[in-house]
């Protein structure tokens, strides 16, 4: 039988009925209806009717246009049916196999979508904050954000396999061990809420939960005695009213979060009172490593003060301006404040710091460890890490020095809590 026999015109003023171009190629109008039909024997001797689409013949253009995509079409069709196919279930399959490629991209994009991070925020905000003080929901989410790898953070939910969120935890457990515990209980919930809602279909969180206990803990912050953080206001007060330069480098101490050494080893060409900044040797630091610390403004508020008694020291000896303050020379004022008992030099300054800082969530914990000045326990992590944090790590401190000022005991007439009183007495 002859090929295209259907000029564009007749296609065009066709008419009602079916009419051939030849080689199985129908053009079958009905109405206001016109649709390509191709019309073959499959391999299993049964007659078939494939339908190609509509036939556009609103011009000689269009139905030229039309006839030829639908001849095209037949071409492909004829040339399946000599290779032994069935175009028709060729046809089907590849319909198939397109449904199959799009709801996996579907899937794929709603697992990007789908992170742990997503997939946290959007249970603490339905489940949550409903439910708690907004301080306490504040926490909750903070805990999560400020403590889980980015890595693991920032990834689809489905994807986190238990043995990556398991070293996490334990890396975390073995720095603050009272915070894994509550991030660990915080994940089970997540993961809990997002195998209920079909989002992953395992809790890796609950899996961890005996193979983690059988990690070794971390030293309690409660190994050097500190203050609970909310005690620290009070103490600062009582301290400001303490008129001797030991207070004054305890002061000091509480307020950069410093060690002893670092404290009262302190001297004039390490700090920049322009910039605020003091900038901590190598050779005097635990870690063997420079520190920054940025200084907020009552910390710079002592330095006035101590700048005005002179000597190579910051924090000199009131019996010889030419040595640096006594090591016992705090232990002593604490003795005298009745609070040898209830905290150490090193517990005031750096335990309940970190405590506030942890809890309250006010800082991701990287920050907090550069503010500290604690050494990276990832050694790969920390040969790739030169991040200074230095904006935060300067706001950190500000937040921590106007959280010390919110006292709520009266103060003593001639303490003004907007300065730094001098020197009295020797400690």
């Amino acid at each position: 039988m002859p090929l295209h026999t259907l000029s564009p015109r007749e296609v065009h003023c066709a008419t009602d009925g079916d009419h051939n171009d030849g080689g199985g190629l129908i053009l079958r109008v009905r109405g206001t209806n016109s649709n390509w039909i191709f019309r073959f024997t499959a391999p299993n001797g049964r007659r078939r009717d494939m339908g190609f689409g509509t036939a556009h013949r609103d011009s000689a253009a269009a139905a030229g246009e039309s006839v030829h995509l639908a001849r095209e079409r037949a071409r492909r069709a004829r040339e399946v049916l000599a290779a032994g196919g069935d175009p028709l279930e060729e046809k089907r399959a590849e319909r198939k196999a397109a449904a199959e490629r799009e709801a996996a991209k579907k899937a794929e994009r709603k697992a990007e979508r789908a992170t742990l991070c997503r997939v946290a925020r959007e249970y603490h905000e339905r489940a949550v904050e409903p439910r708690f003080t907004s301080k306490h929901a504040a926490l909750w989410i903070a805990s999560l954000e400020n403590n889980v790898p980015a890595a693991l953070w920032n990834a689809p939910i489905d994807t986190i396999e238990p043995i990556a969120l398991f070293k996490a935890m334990a890396i975390l457990k073995k720095r603050i061990p009272e915070t894994a515990d509550k991030v660990r209980q915080r994940l089970d919930k997540v993961f809990d809420d997002a195998v209920f809602h079909g989002i992953c279909t395992a809790n890796p969180a609950r899996i961890i939960r005996g193979k983690l206990s059988e990690e070794p803990r971390g030293r309690k912050e409660g190994h050097y005695r500190a203050l609970p953080f909310n005690h620290v206001p009070d103490f600062m007060n009582q301290l400001r009213a303490e008129k001797c330069t030991a207070a004054r480098a305890l002061e000091f101490g509480l307020l950069t979060a410093a060690r002893t050494g670092e404290i009262l080893g302190s001297t004039w060409e390490e700090i920049d009172e322009e910039s605020g900044v003091w900038r901590i040797p190598a050779s005097r630091m635990k870690g063997k490593q420079e520190h920054v610390v940025y200084l907020s403004t009552p910390a710079l508020e002592i330095l006035k003060v101590m700048r005005a008694i002179g000597g190579l020291f910051v924090f000199p000896s009131p019996r010889d301006p030419r040595r640096r303050l006594s090591n016992m020379a705090m232990l002593v004022l604490l003795d005298r404040m009745k609070m040898r008992a209830r905290t150490t030099v090193h517990g005031v300054c750096r335990s309940s710091f970190s405590t506030w800082a942890n809890e309250t969530g006010i800082a991701r914990s990287d920050v907090i460890e550069a503010c500290l000045a604690h050494k990276e326990a990832d050694k790969v992590r920390a040969a790739y890490n030169h991040a200074s944090f230095a904006a935060e790590r300067a706001a950190l401190l500000r937040a921590w020095a106007d959280y010390c000022a919110t006292c709520k005991l009266p103060v003593a007439a001639n303490a003004d809590r907007a300065q730094v009183l001098p020197m009295m007495k020797v400690a």
